[in-house]
Protein backbone atom coordinates (compact mmCIF):
# COMPACT_ATOMS: atom_id res chain seq x y z
CA UNK A 1 0.00 0.00 0.00
CA UNK A 2 2.79 2.46 0.91
CA UNK A 3 4.67 1.53 -2.27
CA UNK A 4 1.59 2.27 -4.35
CA UNK A 5 1.17 5.71 -2.71
CA UNK A 6 4.85 6.43 -3.25
CA UNK A 7 4.65 5.48 -6.95
CA UNK A 8 1.59 7.75 -7.35
CA UNK A 9 3.49 10.60 -5.70
CA UNK A 10 6.46 10.05 -8.02
CA UNK A 11 4.13 9.98 -11.05
CA UNK A 12 2.40 13.18 -9.88
CA UNK A 13 5.79 14.87 -9.42
CA UNK A 14 6.91 13.73 -12.88
CA UNK A 15 3.65 14.89 -14.50
CA UNK A 16 3.83 18.26 -12.74
CA UNK A 17 7.44 18.74 -13.83
CA UNK A 18 6.56 17.77 -17.40
CA UNK A 19 3.65 20.24 -17.49
CA UNK A 20 5.80 23.06 -16.11
CA UNK A 21 8.64 22.26 -18.52
CA UNK A 22 6.20 22.45 -21.43
CA UNK A 23 4.84 25.81 -20.21
CA UNK A 24 8.39 27.10 -19.72
CA UNK A 25 9.31 26.11 -23.28
CA UNK A 26 6.26 27.93 -24.67
CA UNK A 27 6.77 31.06 -22.55
CA UNK A 28 10.51 31.09 -23.37
CA UNK A 29 9.82 30.84 -27.12
CA UNK A 30 7.23 33.64 -26.87
CA UNK A 31 9.65 35.83 -24.90
CA UNK A 32 12.53 35.27 -27.30
CA UNK A 33 10.25 35.98 -30.25
CA UNK A 34 9.00 39.21 -28.66
CA UNK A 35 12.55 40.41 -27.88
CA UNK A 36 13.70 39.52 -31.40
CA UNK A 37 10.84 41.55 -32.91
CA UNK A 38 11.77 44.52 -30.69
CA UNK A 39 15.43 44.35 -31.71
CA UNK A 40 15.02 43.61 -35.41
CA UNK A 41 12.07 45.83 -36.32
CA UNK A 42 11.27 47.90 -33.24
CA UNK A 43 7.78 46.49 -32.76
CA UNK A 44 6.38 44.39 -29.94
CA UNK A 45 5.56 40.73 -30.38
CA UNK A 46 1.86 41.60 -30.39
CA UNK A 47 2.37 44.24 -33.06
CA UNK A 48 4.32 41.75 -35.17
CA UNK A 49 1.53 39.18 -34.79
CA UNK A 50 -1.05 41.75 -35.94
CA UNK A 51 1.13 42.72 -38.92
CA UNK A 52 1.50 39.03 -39.89
CA UNK A 53 -2.24 38.44 -39.60
CA UNK A 54 -3.03 41.48 -41.73
CA UNK A 55 -0.50 40.27 -44.30
CA UNK A 56 -2.07 36.80 -44.41
CA UNK A 57 -5.67 38.11 -44.21
CA UNK A 58 -5.86 41.59 -45.79
CA UNK A 59 -8.70 44.06 -45.31
CA UNK A 60 -9.78 42.91 -41.88
CA UNK A 61 -12.03 44.76 -39.49
CA UNK A 62 -11.02 45.06 -35.82
CA UNK A 63 -13.50 42.34 -34.87
CA UNK A 64 -12.18 39.98 -37.55
CA UNK A 65 -8.60 40.70 -36.50
CA UNK A 66 -9.49 40.05 -32.84
CA UNK A 67 -10.90 36.66 -33.84
CA UNK A 68 -7.77 35.81 -35.83
CA UNK A 69 -5.52 36.73 -32.89
CA UNK A 70 -7.78 35.11 -30.25
CA UNK A 71 -8.08 38.38 -28.36
CA UNK A 72 -10.80 40.87 -27.52
CA UNK A 73 -11.58 43.70 -29.91
CA UNK A 74 -10.57 46.34 -27.33
CA UNK A 75 -7.19 44.64 -26.85
CA UNK A 76 -6.36 44.43 -30.54
CA UNK A 77 -7.53 48.01 -31.12
CA UNK A 78 -4.78 49.30 -28.78
CA UNK A 79 -2.15 47.43 -30.79
CA UNK A 80 -3.64 48.58 -34.11
CA UNK A 81 -3.67 52.19 -32.92
CA UNK A 82 0.07 51.99 -32.22
CA UNK A 83 0.69 50.47 -35.66
CA UNK A 84 -1.40 53.20 -37.34
CA UNK A 85 0.57 55.86 -35.44
CA UNK A 86 3.84 54.29 -36.64
CA UNK A 87 2.63 54.22 -40.25
CA UNK A 88 2.56 50.41 -40.53
CA UNK A 89 -1.23 50.07 -40.89
CA UNK A 90 -3.99 52.19 -42.40
CA UNK A 91 -7.68 52.39 -41.59
CA UNK A 92 -10.18 53.09 -44.33
CA UNK A 93 -13.89 52.74 -45.05
CA UNK A 94 -14.93 49.62 -46.89
CA UNK A 95 -15.94 50.31 -50.48
CA UNK A 96 -18.78 47.78 -50.24
CA UNK A 97 -20.04 48.88 -46.79
CA UNK A 98 -19.31 52.44 -45.73
CA UNK A 99 -20.05 51.59 -42.08
CA UNK A 100 -17.20 49.08 -41.97
CA UNK A 101 -13.60 50.14 -41.27
CA UNK A 102 -10.94 47.91 -42.79
CA UNK A 103 -7.29 47.64 -41.85
CA UNK A 104 -4.44 47.21 -44.29
CA UNK A 105 -0.66 47.08 -44.24
CA UNK A 106 1.29 50.02 -45.60
CA UNK A 107 4.55 49.72 -47.53
CA UNK A 108 6.36 50.40 -44.24
CA UNK A 109 4.41 47.59 -42.58
CA UNK A 110 5.37 45.17 -45.36
CA UNK A 111 9.03 46.24 -45.06
CA UNK A 112 8.92 45.59 -41.31
CA UNK A 113 7.56 42.10 -41.98
CA UNK A 114 10.34 41.31 -44.45
CA UNK A 115 12.90 42.22 -41.76
CA UNK A 116 11.35 40.13 -39.00
CA UNK A 117 11.08 36.44 -38.19
CA UNK A 118 7.65 34.83 -37.84
CA UNK A 119 6.28 35.41 -34.33
CA UNK A 120 6.10 32.43 -31.98
CA UNK A 121 2.49 33.40 -31.24
CA UNK A 122 1.57 32.30 -34.77
CA UNK A 123 3.18 28.91 -34.15
CA UNK A 124 1.26 28.62 -30.88
CA UNK A 125 -2.04 29.49 -32.57
CA UNK A 126 -1.32 26.99 -35.34
CA UNK A 127 -0.43 24.28 -32.83
CA UNK A 128 -3.64 24.84 -30.86
CA UNK A 129 -5.71 24.96 -34.05
CA UNK A 130 -4.04 21.72 -35.13
CA UNK A 131 -5.38 19.86 -32.10
CA UNK A 132 -8.57 17.87 -32.42
CA UNK A 133 -11.67 19.60 -31.09
CA UNK A 134 -11.69 17.27 -28.05
CA UNK A 135 -8.05 18.02 -27.23
CA UNK A 136 -8.58 21.78 -27.66
CA UNK A 137 -11.55 21.64 -25.25
CA UNK A 138 -9.53 19.56 -22.78
CA UNK A 139 -6.60 21.98 -23.00
CA UNK A 140 -8.92 24.95 -22.46
CA UNK A 141 -10.53 23.29 -19.43
CA UNK A 142 -7.18 22.38 -17.86
CA UNK A 143 -5.71 25.85 -18.39
CA UNK A 144 -8.89 27.52 -17.09
CA UNK A 145 -8.64 25.35 -13.98
CA UNK A 146 -5.01 26.39 -13.45
CA UNK A 147 -5.92 30.06 -13.95
CA UNK A 148 -8.75 29.78 -11.41
CA UNK A 149 -6.50 27.98 -8.91
CA UNK A 150 -4.01 30.83 -9.23
CA UNK A 151 -6.77 33.45 -8.73
CA UNK A 152 -6.05 34.93 -12.16
CA UNK A 153 -9.53 34.56 -13.64
CA UNK A 154 -10.37 38.26 -13.15
CA UNK A 155 -8.74 41.18 -14.87
CA UNK A 156 -7.73 42.03 -18.40
CA UNK A 157 -6.43 39.47 -20.85
CA UNK A 158 -4.17 40.82 -23.53
CA UNK A 159 -1.43 39.78 -25.87
CA UNK A 160 1.65 38.03 -24.53
CA UNK A 161 4.24 40.43 -23.09
CA UNK A 162 2.16 43.56 -23.71
CA UNK A 163 2.14 45.92 -20.77
CA UNK A 164 -1.38 47.14 -21.22
CA UNK A 165 -4.56 45.66 -22.58
CA UNK A 166 -7.50 47.86 -23.35
CA UNK A 167 -7.22 51.57 -22.65
CA UNK A 168 -8.71 52.73 -19.37
CA UNK A 169 -12.34 53.70 -19.48
CA UNK A 170 -12.81 57.41 -18.85
CA UNK A 171 -15.79 58.20 -16.71
CA UNK A 172 -17.62 61.49 -17.04
CA UNK A 173 -17.60 63.63 -13.96
CA UNK A 174 -20.94 64.26 -12.42
CA UNK A 175 -21.61 67.96 -11.90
Amino acid sequence: MAARRNSRAVAAQRDGASALDSMRRIVRALGISARTAERSVGVTGAQLLVLRMLDAHPAQSLNELAALTFTHQSTVSVVVERLVNRGFVTRSRSESDGRRVVLALTAAGRRALRQSPPPAQMRLISAINGLSADRRRALARVLESVVESMDLAEGPVGFFFEESGAPPVRRRREA
